[in-house]
């Protein structure tokens, strides 16, 4: 019988447990490469993919661009252009030898009716003529809404009682007050009219200083005033202009007596002086 000796089965017995421990060792760090490997490669797939869509965004970007500029380039032809023979027009609210009030020139009477070539469109239009200024001017007849009839009867005792009432003078600037009042006078609205004489008048008072364009002003609003008057009330320049005067307070004659008064007493005074 042979002696079995204890130390070389053990250390056989170890040795196995060893091997196999090594082995399975091996096979873990084999799977955990692998593993490391199939991340690193999804991650380069996925770099490489966003990498993919920003060179398509910016291929897409770059042809919307290349089309942008084709369609500029395409709008630079001239397009083709359909002349309009006629204009549309509206029904005529005036005829021939009716007065009208255009706002920037005053009164005017419609001359007569006809068709104008503008531009190889065949416009109908107003012809007015302004007396007073010694010119015309056209209006074309889908645009006479700007034009308005002469105030009736009513209208003007309601002028006359504004420049009855007493003036309504703001504080402000004068330069702010005068674009105020050149914006009434435009309108071409008689009460705004009305209000611009009443608020620039003087009356009597001579001695009150007015300057230049406060003088304007009030001339211009008066004479439209005047010139509306006289063709509905059917009076002369001098009977219009006595009512209006009447209402405003002011008496033409007794500034003259005055203007002359006051040359006579300058000229005594100097007269007067001893000379040297």
């Amino acid at each position: 019988m042979k002696k079995i000796n204890l130390k070389n089965i053990l250390k056989k017995t170890f040795k196995t447990k060893k091997k196999l421990k090594n082995k399975t060792s091996k096979k873990k760090v084999q799977k955990k490469l692998i593993k490391k490997n199939q991340k690193k490669k999804i991650k380069v797939k996925k770099v490489k993919t966003k990498k993919e869509n920003k060179q398509k965004k910016s291929e897409e970007v770059s042809n919307t661009k290349k089309d942008n500029l084709k369609v500029v380039k395409s709008s630079d032809q001239k397009p083709e252009i359909k002349k309009i023979k006629i204009q549309e027009t509206e029904k005529k609210e005036y005829k021939i030898n009716d007065y009208v009030v255009y706002p920037k020139h005053g009164v005017g009477k419609v001359k007569e009716i006809k068709k104008v070539n503008i531009g190889g469109i065949d416009v109908e239009t107003y012809i007015l003529n302004f007396e007073k200024d010694k010119a015309s001017g056209m209006v074309p007849v889908n645009k006479q809404s700007h034009l308005r009839p002469l105030a009736s009867i009513n209208q003007l005792n309601k002028c006359i009682s504004i420049l009855k009432s007493k003036p309504k003078i703001k504080r402000s600037m004068w330069s702010r007050r005068a674009q105020e009042y050149e914006a009434k006078i435009s309108s071409g609205k008689i009460y705004d009219l009305a209000e611009v004489v009443r608020d620039l008048n003087k009356g009597d008072d001579l001695m009150v200083d007015q300057s230049y364009s406060e003088r304007q002003l009030f001339e211009k609003a008066y004479e439209r005033i005047l010139s509306e008057f006289q063709i509905i009330l059917n009076l002369s320049l001098e009977d219009t202009q006595k009512k209006l005067d009447k209402a405003l307070k002011r008496n033409l004659q007794s500034q003259n007596l005055q203007i002359v008064q006051k040359a006579q007493e300058t000229t005594t005074e100097e007269l007067a002086e001893p000379i040297e």
